[in-house]
């Protein structure tokens, strides 16, 4: 019994003495209750739509009220061309594209229902889905409100006003394997890349080999480089595995170019290794490097937009995912995978990932300067 007390005593007395470790503890149950609590929302709302009236006329005004009176849409575009529609989609700006055709108003005075078109991007399930439900509650509220008034009227009943033609895009069908396979080779490389990366330097102190590479004339750069290069291998290697098994295995459609994936992912990495260096320069023992490695992999899953649409997030955590690397890797992948696009709509993203990589490497080689004088 007293053994068991002084060991007790002694695991306690050493979690004191580790306060990072401590407040690693304390803090992960509060961030995981506010992710789950306040970012994390299935009930997508606020859906960025661009619009392309070629009616222009009250009716087609009327029906698009509707739509953003249920709060699922948000205007944030009008285009003047189906080409413009299509360019919004392709680059993310916009999920949902409402066309409206120039003959609408014509049909519905005939007696016709009239036809019009909702484009989703579907490579985002939940978006989509909901996007589809409310387009279509909308639309039925709308036809019975004026067949009501028709009566009302005594005016001969038409069995459908409106013709809702719906256009999924990238992933028709809504097969989950196309939407999560592509983020997993994000969410691979995060977890392997930022730790293995993290405890490097740290295990390196501890086993005292560090002051051996001291001694060499490498400077901090070229050292940290030179533990970079290795893990981006391993990285390579892990995609080759992770995209052939989705395409194989699970189907999963490839419609880009293999060397931008590759090109972007190579961005990626050093973006992951460049993070966990930094941590490395922050812990103090491998146990504070793996911590702070699972501290970052909780956002990295629940707010780039992996598992839950972003657009569906409060204002703050939907800014603060922009920081984070993994979301704009996802965007990168669900693209390249599911829509086939090019670097001229991919460049935003990879370029926040080579300004994240500059700026973390460049803190890392300040602090481990620090740290030897």
């Amino acid at each position: 019994m007293n053994r068991l007390k002084a060991m007790l005593y002694k695991e306690f007395i050493q979690l004191r003495r580790d306060v990072m470790m401590l407040r690693l503890l304390i803090m992960l149950p509060i961030v995981q209750i506010i992710i789950f609590g306040l970012a994390i929302d299935t009930d997508v709302k606020h859906i960025p739509t661009v619009v392309f009236d070629q009616c222009k006329q009250e009716e087609s005004r009327e029906l698009m009220d509707a739509f953003t009176a249920t709060n699922y849409y948000d205007i944030k575009y009008y285009a003047d061309s189906i080409a413009e529609v299509n360019d919004k989609i392709n680059s993310g700006q916009a999920v949902v594209g409402v066309v409206f055709p120039p003959d609408m108003v014509r049909d519905i005075k005939r007696g016709e229902a009239a036809q019009m078109q909702l484009i989703v991007d579907a490579s985002d399930n939940m978006a989509a889905n909901s996007a589809i439900s409310t387009a279509q509650l909308a639309i039925l509220q709308k036809t019975q409100q004026i067949q009501l008034s028709k009566i009302s009227n005594r005016e001969n009943l038409q069995t459908g006003v409106y013709d809702l033609r719906i256009r999924p895009w990238y992933n028709p069908d809504f097969i989950s394997a196309y939407y999560i396979i592509p983020g997993i080779i994000g969410i691979v490389l995060t977890m392997t890349l930022v730790m293995a990366a993290s405890m490097s330097i740290v295990r390196e102190r501890e086993e005292g080999t560090l002051e051996q590479l001291l001694i060499t004339p490498l400077r901090p750069l070229e050292l940290m480089i030179g533990k970079i290069v290795p893990y981006i291998c391993v990285g390579y290697v892990q995609i080759t595995i992770a995209t052939l098994i989705g395409v194989i295995f699970f189907h999963v459609p490839f419609k880009g170019s293999i060397v931008l994936l590759y090109l972007l992912s190579t961005i990626f990495m050093i973006a992951c290794l460049a993070l966990g260096i930094f941590i490395s320069t922050i812990a103090q023992n491998q146990m504070q490097a793996m911590q702070l490695s699972f501290f970052v992999m909780l956002p990295s899953i629940l707010l780039s937009g992996f598992m839950f649409p972003r657009i569906a997030m409060p204002d703050f955590f939907y800014y603060f995912s922009m920081i984070i690397p993994m979301t704009h890797f996802v965007q990168i992948t669900r693209s390249i995978f599911l829509k086939g696009i090019g670097m001229e709509y991919l460049y935003q993203p990879a370029l926040f990932l080579i300004v994240f990589s500059v700026i973390a490497l460049s803190i890392s080689v300040w602090k481990f300067k620090r740290s030897l004088t």
